[in-house]
């Protein structure tokens, strides 16, 4: 596999998309070429920081809005008239560039050596993203997280893959075995994998250990508040609800994406769970928005009735 199959398979890999039958070929790629290593962490990284920010949907009024003013503007336009003039226009700079050929290669030859140029340019002043995970003692990225075991003394065993499987061992405080887990919160073809990442991880927040965002939007609580938002797992979404309880009064962050996934989680259990997380912050006004916004629109009877339980216990507060 040259480097731009390998880019191509970085791409598919990164969205779990990626056949099996390359995923070795892309393996063995990785083993010798830095420079798609460096593209394999700098795609891993991107997909984590954008887990961090919510989708966010457009106004209903405003889409409805929008398209009333689409329709009139398409009825206002005379039949074929703007069709027709696109058409001739087309037809006359062709008519003129038949007659010069010279200047159709002059423009021609512009418009690459432009399109080259701005390419270099981007490429040169492109951001250069740090390594997500590069471990010291082997060469090559890590493809995929295979297997956790929890082992006695609080210590951990992640199995990984590289060229061919290989296994780490060490306490869950070493960072390496941290950086491990992390990587698996995103092991997308493996629910066991993430459910045990995640698992860990909660846990060791909650036991009050290393647990923070780190400046580059990296760290446990990041990959956590990245599979609350993002993992299709609800076991797992629940259990990153879990790690992240300790930081709903200190943490913005997480305080909005607990209410976000009282909002928007389709699972029943989850809402509920952030609905018990936001209790101590009840008073904080978005907070109470969110509250007031699922005590009369959520499906779910008893969401709506612990919603508005909520709500009078805030009342009680002010």
């Amino acid at each position: 596999m040259n480097c731009d199959g390998a880019r191509d398979s970085i791409i598919l890999a990164t969205y779990g998309e990626l056949p099996d039958d390359q995923a070795v070929g892309l393996e063995q790629h990785l083993a010798g070429c830095e420079e798609c290593v460096a593209e394999w962490n700098a795609m891993r990284r991107m997909s984590q920081l954008v887990g961090l920010h919510p989708v966010v949907e457009p106004d209903p009024n405003l889409v409805a809005q929008s398209r009333m003013r689409l329709d009139e503007a398409l009825d206002a336009i005379p039949q074929h008239g703007f069709l027709m003039r696109v058409r001739a226009d087309a037809m006359a700079w062709l008519g003129h560039l038949q007659g010069a050929p010279a200047l159709a290669t002059l423009l021609l030859g512009i418009g690459f050596l432009g399109g080259n140029f701005t390419y270099r340019y981007q490429v040169a002043h492109a951001p250069k993203a740090p390594p997500l995970v590069i471990l010291s003692n082997t060469g090559g990225g890590i493809s995929t997280i295979s297997g956790i075991t929890q082992l006695p003394n609080d210590m951990v065993k992640v199995s990984y893959n590289r060229v061919v499987p290989e296994v780490a061992e060490g306490s869950l405080d070493d960072p390496q075995i941290r950086r491990l887990l992390m990587v698996g919160t995103n092991a997308a073809a493996n629910n066991g994998v993430r459910t045990d990442s995640v698992t860990l991880l909660a846990n060791e927040c909650r036991a009050g250990h290393e647990c923070k965002t780190e400046s580059d939007g990296t760290g446990i609580r990041a990959a956590l508040l990245v599979s609350l938002r993002t993992d299709k797992n609800a076991a797992v979404r629940l259990k990153a609800l879990e790690g992240l309880q300790p930081y709903v009064s200190q943490d913005e962050r997480v305080r909005d994406a607990v209410a976000q996934a009282l909002l928007t989680d389709s699972n029943a259990q989850v809402r509920t769970k952030a609905i018990k997380m936001l209790e101590p912050v009840q008073s904080d006004t978005s907070v109470r928005q969110v509250l007031q916004t699922v005590s009369t629109t959520d499906d779910n009877p008893y969401i709506r009735t612990v919603s508005t339980e909520a709500l009078r216990g805030t009342s009680s507060i002010q």
